[in-house]
């Protein structure tokens, strides 16, 4: 009988097996994990990984390519990098995979609108990808109980995120109460010092740096020297030499201060200074309002959270409250009234108005200040003359009713046969040199169709010297200046009496 020996061939018995055929999944997938700063560990990226992976590989399910968001929240789509670049670049523009894999709903997304976390998955499913959170599985066909279940989960995952903010932000004011730092940058001039449990002194924080023991606290103390002797400046040239924030703010620039923030000063940011009541060793917080991703928005007064004596002050009190009583007073300077009030006795001493007058003018504000509560010096001209202006209005009020069968009084303007909408807007002319011109600006609302100009003699007496009729379809919403020598606009949009109106009106 034959034997086998090491070396000889091997016997015709022994016969290699032929290689195993690789047989690829049937399904192919891309994975997004995201973690946020307030998730618990069990929701790191690498656990929601090793899930999701596991998930896949029972499933019979490839992932060819994986997203991550670290650090990000998901109350929006807004700077999710991996997220929108998932959607963008692969669902929206590939068609080699068939689903999007996903840990669960909170994963995706703490929409606070739970329709647009639905928005996203019906995007996926609108380009044949179908969104599968794996904690869940993929859901059987016609199941119309897991719809309901994950609208469940994303209410969850949304309420989640209120109810997180909101016990946030009690602590915050716990805190505040307490007379600590709550948290974010430190107003010029201070810097933030931590304190140890017992409420000592350990090391001023860099920017950036923050408390690594939960019963640590951070409160402000004055910080960089020239900031604070910045500060300290500022209070005593309004106060004491009354200068003007602009002029503060100009003097700080010549002599090369920097501005909190870095940059040039202006007078919004000195008046940021003087206000700031933080500067007399008073805590303050809720002035603001931010929640969940949502618009900043200011809180009135009787909201913030007002602790006294909370550290050390840059300016004491007395020089503070004189600064906010100046404040006040320069504020007076921009009421409506006032305004008014300095233009009709410009008009009385010169009998005219111009730019020039009013700059040169010591009580006036600027011309540009009126072009920001009147939308133009002109306009604050024709406030001047507003009660005999409103006369005029009630005249050609009448005269269209006179003219017209239906007409209804809605806001400030009128209603015709139910059909379009008339804004009527009487103007005395403005003296220009020799000449003078009448000011009008179109009504820019969607609800006004037509602007009724109604230039007048003068503003005592006033005789109505024709119509600009101005559809706001076809004229711009700035302000128009009509001279007597302006033919093309007369040729327009001119009219000697209502008759056009009139004839819209019963065409309508």
């Amino acid at each position: 009988m034959a034997t086998y020996e090491e070396g000889n061939q091997r016997p015709w018995w022994v016969q290699d097996q032929p290689p195993e055929e690789s047989v690829a999944p049937p399904f192919r997938a891309v994975a997004y994990y995201r973690h946020s700063a307030q998730d618990r560990q069990e929701n790191s990226v690498a656990i929601q990984q090793e899930q999701v992976q596991q998930w896949a590989q029972a499933n019979g399910v490839e992932i060819i390519h994986e997203f991550v968001d670290r650090g990000k929240s998901g109350l929006t789509a807004e700077g999710r990098d991996g997220f929108n670049d998932m959607m963008d670049n692969w669902v929206r523009q590939r068609d080699d995979f068939q689903f999007v894999l996903c840990l669960d709903v909170s994963r995706w997304g703490r929409f606070q609108d739970i329709d647009l976390s639905a928005t996203y998955s019906a995007e996926c499913k609108r380009h044949g990808k179908q969104v599968i959170y794996t904690t869940l599985g993929k859901p059987k066909a016609n199941d119309q109980l897991y719809q309901v279940y994950v609208q469940f989960e994303r209410f969850r995952a949304a309420q989640y995120s209120r109810e997180l903010s909101d016990k946030v932000f009690r602590g915050c004011v716990k805190i505040s109460q307490q007379g600590y730092w709550a948290g974010g940058k430190p107003p010029y001039g201070f810097q933030r010092l931590l304190l140890d449990e017992a409420r000592k002194p350990v090391q001023v924080l860099a920017a950036g740096q923050r408390k690594s023991i939960q019963n640590q606290r951070v409160t402000l103390s004055p910080g960089n020297g020239q900031q604070v002797a910045i500060v300290r400046r500022i209070f005593q040239e309004f106060t004491e030499a009354r200068g003007h924030t602009h002029d503060i703010a100009a003097k700080l620039n010549r002599a090369g201060v920097p501005a909190p923030g870095g940059g040039a000063w202006n007078g919004s940011k000195v008046r940021h200074i003087l206000v700031n009541e933080q500067y007399t060793g008073t805590m303050v917080y809720n002035k603001t309002t931010q929640k969940l991703k949502t618009p900043s928005r200011h809180n009135p007064k009787p909201e913030w959270i007002r602790t006294g004596g909370a550290f050390d002050a840059i300016v004491g009190s007395a020089i503070f409250n004189e600064a906010q009583r100046l404040l006040a007073e320069a504020a007076l300077r921009y009421t409506p009234e006032f305004m008014l009030a300095q233009l009709e006795r410009l008009l009385e001493e010169h009998a005219l108005l111009r730019p020039s007058l009013v700059r040169a003018d010591a009580e006036a504000p600027s011309p540009s200040t009126y072009a920001k509560h009147f939308l133009s010096l002109d306009a604050a001209y024709q406030q001047v003359f507003r009660i005999a202006l409103a006369e005029v209005r009630t005249q050609v009020e009448s005269l269209l009713r006179g003219l017209v069968p239906d007409v209804q009084s809605h806001d400030d303007f009128l209603v015709l046969n139910r059909k379009f909408t008339v804004l009527i807007q009487p103007s005395v002319p403005v003296s220009y040199g020799y000449n003078q011109y009448w000011y009008f600006r179109p009504d820019g609302r969607g609800t006004v169709d037509i602007t009724l100009g109604v230039p007048v003699s003068g503003p005592k007496g006033p005789q109505i010297l024709g119509y600009l009729v101005l559809p706001r379809l076809l004229v711009q919403r700035r302000g128009i200046r009509l001279f007597g020598s302006s033919e093309s606009r007369l040729d327009m949009y001119g009219h000697h009496g209502l008759d056009v109106i009139f004839q819209l009106a019963r065409s309508s």
